[in-house]
């Protein structure tokens, strides 16, 4: 069977191109599908073997089967939808973000609090300048993964209400990359929630940076590992 792999951010850099088709044989596995694309693409094999595979939009298991026609991803290790109109509200967006835009979404007659934690980006880091960041998504499952968090969200703070944006594309020092906006009825609630809100933001969604500096750039993962979103699901 032959299957379309959607790849991103560094492993697309590393392949060369953001999607690749396979021949593989009827029940091949996710580490059977890795194995080959790593014997296909030698050059990316470093970064292939940090990557997980997400089949229909779900971070799946090594032993995980792969049948016709599903959607395979390649999801390198990630740095952190459409927009709806009903809540929770959950989008990325190539336009600049609004806190007032994510706080009236919230706000609410029993909410005695509201949150907002922006993410912006920073010129220096460890003394290094950074010139502008780039930022990417696989914008189905990201919005997918946005929305469990306000679910975990809820489940643990049940009169909390929360919203999540993310921007995709070049942005300047000084823009905001991440909005988070959490109401709640005391502002204990909102802190905790923003915080795991943020927290597992990084840890799930498929959203990767390229920090560019003056000599050069590169795509960044998470700042401590090992990477493994699947066993944080049930945070």
């Amino acid at each position: 069977m032959q299957v379309h792999i959607l790849l991103f951010a560094g492993v697309a850099d590393a392949v060369g191109k953001s999607t690749v088709q396979l021949e593989l044989r009827e029940g091949a596995t996710v580490d059977q599908l890795t194995h080959q694309l790593e014997q296909e693409y030698p050059d990316a094999a470093p970064l292939i073997r940090q990557c997980m595979v997400a089949i229909n939009q779900e971070y799946a298991l090594p032993q995980s089967a792969i049948q016709p026609g599903d959607e395979i991803a390649l999801i390198p290790p990630v740095s952190g939808g459409e927009e709806t109109s009903d809540p929770p509200v959950c989008f990325v967006t190539e336009e600049p973000l609004s806190a007032d835009q994510l706080i009236r979404t919230v706000k609410n007659p029993y909410a005695g609090a509201v949150l907002t934690f922006a993410g912006t980006v920073r010129e220096y880091t460890e003394g290094q300048r950074t010139v502008s960041l780039e930022y990417e998504a696989y914008a189905p499952m990201a919005i997918k993964k946005m929305e469990e968090i306000v679910r975990e969200i809820q489940n643990r703070w049940p009169q909390v209400q929360v919203a999540m944006a993310h921007r995709t594309g070049h942005l300047a020092i000084g823009e905001i990359s991440v909005l988070i906006a959490v109401a709640s009825p005391h502002r204990a609630e909102s802190f905790e929630a923003g915080r795991y809100g943020i927290e597992r933001l990084k840890q799930i969604v498929p959203i990767w940076k390229k920090e560019i500096w003056e000599d050069g750039s590169m795509w960044k993962g998470p700042q401590t590992g090992p990477w493994d979103p699947r066993s944080s699901q049930n945070a």
